[in-house]
């Protein structure tokens, strides 16, 4: 593909993803709630993968690779969110941001919904997913060792991730751990396991990419955005800021846990 035909590419793919968003957004607008969204998001962009997947020409087996990983990461998460979405109702991280939004700028529910919210995340799923759009552009080299350790990397993402999720469920659905810090099984290693399954995934997926040469490895600008999201920005921030006020012992967790790669804990 030349360039052109690349940048029109992306550019549609873009498109796509405003407006499902913009669709969803008006779904929002019934359920007076904007949560769903991150349930729905991994859906996006695996969606982006499959758009692009008829559209371009790369090696059959690295694009059908990059499909395939995509989709199991995306259906597992997208389950696992919207499953905890439709039991426990709106997160209130979200209803905060609304909250915010109407009480220091006047916002309505709507505005804040659409701009602050549906067409960010379109675009963050539009350039995080960018590994799965442009890895399947190139027909040449066929996938070698480098793309494969990038496979092996996102299973153990995904399996780290899954393991994660399904650990924190089983504590929290017992009602003695009600009030308690979850720091067992992966939890001891690192505070968010999910998160960093997340960060593996990505990076692995980047690999896959990044075997084809410059189109696979200008890609790397999504893992690392996506990394930073989770590290520095709405991830493990809103996450320890909203959970510090609800459990005395979380100080003491951050003080002996690491935030992201897992690591042995800190004693003393």
């Amino acid at each position: 593909m030349t360039l052109t035909e690349i940048l029109t590419l992306l550019a549609l793919n873009l498109c796509l993803i405003v407006l499902v968003m913009a669709v969803l957004w008006t779904l929002s607008l019934k359920l007076r709630d904007v949560s769903f969204i991150d349930g729905v998001w991994p859906l996006g962009m695996l969606m982006l993968a499959l758009a692009t997947f008829p559209r371009t020409e790369g090696d059959p087996t690295r694009k059908w690779l990059l499909l395939w990983l995509c989709a199991v990461w995306a259906i597992r998460l997208a389950w696992h969110l919207l499953k905890r979405w439709r039991a426990h109702g709106a997160d209130g991280r979200y209803t905060k941001i609304v909250e915010d939004q109407e009480r220091k700028a006047g916002w309505s529910f709507a505005k804040t919904g659409l701009l602050i919210v549906f067409l960010p995340q379109a675009f963050f799923a539009w350039l995080n997913s960018l590994p799965v759009q442009l890895g399947q552009v190139a027909a040449a080299p066929p996938i070698g060792w480098i793309g494969w350790t990038g496979a092996v990397i996102v299973v153990i993402g995904i399996g780290f991730e899954s393991i994660g999720d399904a650990q924190l469920a089983a504590f929290k659905k017992d009602p003695a751990n009600k009030g308690q810090v979850m720091d067992k099984g992966l939890w001891r290693y690192t505070r968010h396991p999910n998160y960093f399954g997340d960060a593996c995934v990505w990076w692995g997926l980047w690999l896959i990419a990044a075997e084809t040469g410059w189109v696979g490895i200008v890609s790397i600008v999504g893992p690392i955005f996506l990394t930073v999201t989770l590290t520095k920005w709405s991830g493990i921030g809103m996450t320890e800021k909203a959970t510090a006020k609800t459990k005395p012992g979380y100080a003491d967790y951050i003080r002996r846990t690491s935030a992201f790669i897992p690591m042995p804990p800190r004693k003393g």
